[in-house]
């Protein structure tokens, strides 16, 4: 591990030591998790922005998906 230095606002840093307390954990400990959990998420994004771009990009045609709308209809009653 490295240490390195982060400037906080007071606000943050007093939410960021509660919330630590709360979790029975350190600062450090607390920050790495949620920079852990914010990284997961960005790459989670820009997997859904890729999957995105590919249909913008390659379009689903009627006929890969019309085959399935009766197996997918609401039954008669």
């Amino acid at each position: 591990m490295k240490t390195i230095q982060v400037v906080l606002d007071t606000k943050l840093l007093q939410a960021a030591d509660r919330a630590a307390k709360r979790q029975k954990v350190n600062r450090s400990a607390l920050i790495r998790h949620a920079l852990r959990q914010h990284l997961k998420r960005l790459r989670e994004l820009e997997s859904e922005a890729q999957d995105r771009r590919g249909y913008l990009a390659q379009p689903q045609r009627e006929e890969e998906f019309g085959i399935w709308e009766d197996t997918a209809a609401w039954p008669k009653l």
